[in-house]
Parts: C-alpha cells; structure tokens; sequence
C-alpha cells in the first residue's frame, strides 16, 4: 500500500474498525472511504480527530461507488453485526452474509485487495478444533447465529471461482482495546472487569457450569486491538496466500489471569466474586479458545503480539483510566 492509495473500510464507527482507522492514519494514510450507520451517537467520538476523505452510510455506498469507480485500491470490510445475543438469524443473514457477498463482487469486478472480519465463534465448541484449515469449514458447528452467519460467508468464499485479486478472512478471537464503550454488554471482558474494580473495588466472573472447568479458569485467546490492526494492514501489504487466517495470539489465558492483569495496573488488591453465567447464553458459552496461528506465522508475519499483561497495561491506564479514544 502507497500513503497517496484510497481504503475503504465498512464498520468504520465501531471499536475495531474506528481503531483500524486510526492506526492506518498514525501510518500516513489519510484517503480514507468510511463506511457505516453512522446514527449512533455513541459512537461519534470512536472517529474524533481521525483524517478521511469521505463518510458513506453502508445502504448507500455500492450506489455512491458507482459514480466513483476506480476510486478505491483496497478493501478492510470489517463491518459487522457482531451481537452474539441477537437471536434472529435474518438480522445477520442481511448484514454479514449478503451484504459481505455484495462487497466481494465489488471488488472482484474491480480488481480491489480484500480483507474482511470473520471470527473464532465459527469454530462453535471446538469439537474441530481451532485450526484455519479450509477442510474444516463446513463442519463446523457455530453456537449462535452471528457465528454461522459468519462462518457461512466463509464456506461461500471458499467455493468462489470469481474472487478479488487478493483477498483474506480473519478470524478474529477476543479482541480488547480502546473504542469499544459503544459496546454496552457485548464489550471486552477487559471493559467490565475495570468498571466493575473501579465502582465497587472487585469483579464479578460467571462460575463454571462446566465440571472441566474450575471457577475463573475459563480460557480464551485475548488479542489487543493493536494486534488485529497490525495483522490487517500486514495482509494487504504482503499478500500471502488468498484464504482464511487465525486472529489471535495463540496463547489462550484464563478470565482470572486477565483480572489480576487489572488489578495490578490499578495497584488495588484482588478481589473477585463469582456470579451464575446467564441462562440466556449458558449453552452457547464457549469455555475454551485458543488460535492456531501456525499459517499466519508461516506466511511471514513475524510481529509479536502484546501479552496479556501488556495490552491490559496499554489498555487500561492509556484509555480507560483517562476515558480517551484511540
């Protein structure tokens, strides 16, 4: 990528995607097309001070492109409806499957480099395991209808013979960093956790429902914003092997780890209460996730990631102790 070429990016108000936005201006990028519902006002400070050239609403952009062909050199289609709570399949058939078709023809009829958001919550239970191995895809069994829509869109991908220049997947794992405060119940563990210490000066985990599982030792792959945004841009400008990649950090560690992280960056001393996970997710509840990063890291992506320890640091006394944005 050249700093003088136009990127589009679809969710572009959202944590992820504000974030990316930002990363790639710090790096000199500036012709930049956003793309999203931009009516939420709380999201209006995800894209404070950052540099673009023009804002789309998403219903309006495949229209607006026609009249600016030629205008775009790469894709980061990010944009998702990512509530995992949100029962209606139709919701996420309509915003990540169909519409994620309609970015992929576009760029493929216009010879533009694509990276799009898919997510570890195709891989359901990890009865496959989690390995970004295409002969997989279709045998995974997401827990909820965000995870299939997305994993949908990925077996579609795979059997398409018309298909961008170049194009990645990403499946990102547990993504924690700055701009997520829109996110209300669906934000990072990481968020909660520290309003949790701040308010009451102790944490509430959900208890184990299952036997494998002590309290607090549930284990996922948390990978800091900073990370994903690296990924991206390394993607789209080395361009390895079109297909689908792990998003993580391969190192999988437990919700008390990621606590005590908290309250060590706070200086305040542990204290954490177990509460019943919610019946409303508790079959659905993914107890362990851990990225295979094997491809990622064979392609020549060499970059280490933050630990824990680390992006907790980064995050919790840059951003949310100053309530600031990246």
């Amino acid at each position: 990528m050249q700093t003088s070429d136009t990127i589009a990016i679809t969710g572009a108000a959202g944590f992820i995607g504000s974030y990316l936005t930002g990363y790639l201006n710090k790096l000199g990028f500036e012709q930049l097309i956003l793309v999203d519902d931009f009516s939420n006002e709380r999201k209006v400070n995800n894209l404070a001070d950052k540099k673009y050239t023009t804002k789309v609403h998403r219903d309006q952009f495949f229209d607006w492109y026609k009249s600016h062909k030629g205008s775009i050199q790469h894709f980061f289609h990010i944009g998702a409806r990512t509530d995992t709570t949100e029962m209606d399949y139709e919701v996420h058939k309509r915003l990540n499957l169909d519409y994620s078709k309609l970015v992929w023809e576009m760029c493929t009829q216009n010879h533009i480099p694509l990276v799009y958001a898919s997510s570890a919550a195709t891989y359901g239970n990890g009865e496959h395991g989690y390995k970004d191995d295409h002969s997989i895809i279709k045998e995974l069994q997401p827990m909820n209808p965000y995870g299939r829509s997305k994993n949908e869109f990925d077996i579609w991908a795979l059997e398409q013979r018309s298909m961008p220049p170049f194009w990645a997947g990403l499946k990102f794992f547990n993504v924690y960093g700055p701009n997520e405060y829109h996110k209300a119940r669906m934000a990072s563990v990481i968020f909660h956790a520290f309003n949790q210490i701040k308010k009451d000066g102790k944490v509430k985990l959900f208890r184990s429902h299952n036997p494998k599982y002590k309290d607090g030792e549930q284990i996922r792959d948390f990978i800091y914003v900073k990370d994903i945004a690296s990924i991206c841009v390394w993607l789209m400008n080395n361009k390895p092997a079109n297909g689908l990649y792990n998003a993580g950090t391969g190192k999988a560690r437990t919700f008390l780890d990621l606590v005590l992280a908290i309250f060590n960056t706070l200086h305040i001393p542990e204290q954490v209460e177990f509460i019943d996970t919610p019946i409303d997710i508790r079959d659905k509840y993914q107890y362990f996730t851990e990225a295979d990063m094997t491809k990622l890291l064979k392609a020549g992506y060499n970059i280490p990631f933050h630990s824990l320890e680390a992006g907790v640091k980064e995050y919790v006394s840059e951003y949310l102790n100053k309530n600031t944005y990246y």
